[in-house]
């Protein structure tokens, strides 16, 4: 299976919280990723691509997995900080 994703990536778990609600309140999420994200894929509106199973960090793989496409997550913590997550297709 495959997965592609975009992400917002914060190291504030109170900042994470706020761009998932202005996410969940319409907000786009390409713009919230390139002006808040700290992770490089910002620039892309923090378009991941696709990935296979086990080529991301456990708790961001697992809450992937669980997502309908289309849907936004609520704040995931990883070693890397705090993710929102867009979950954008899945294939395989």
């Amino acid at each position: 299976m495959e997965f592609r994703a975009s992400h917002i990536l914060v190291k504030d778990q109170r900042k994470a919280e706020e761009l998932y609600e202005r996410a969940k309140k319409g907000e786009s999420f390409q713009s919230l990723a390139h002006q808040y994200s700290t992770c490089p894929s910002k620039e892309k509106g923090g378009d991941l691509g696709w990935f296979g199973e086990g080529q991301m960090v456990p708790p961001f793989e697992n809450a992937v997995r669980k997502m309908g496409t289309g849907s936004i997550s609520r704040p995931v913590r990883t070693q890397f900080g705090w993710h929102i997550i867009k979950k954008t297709g899945a294939r395989g």
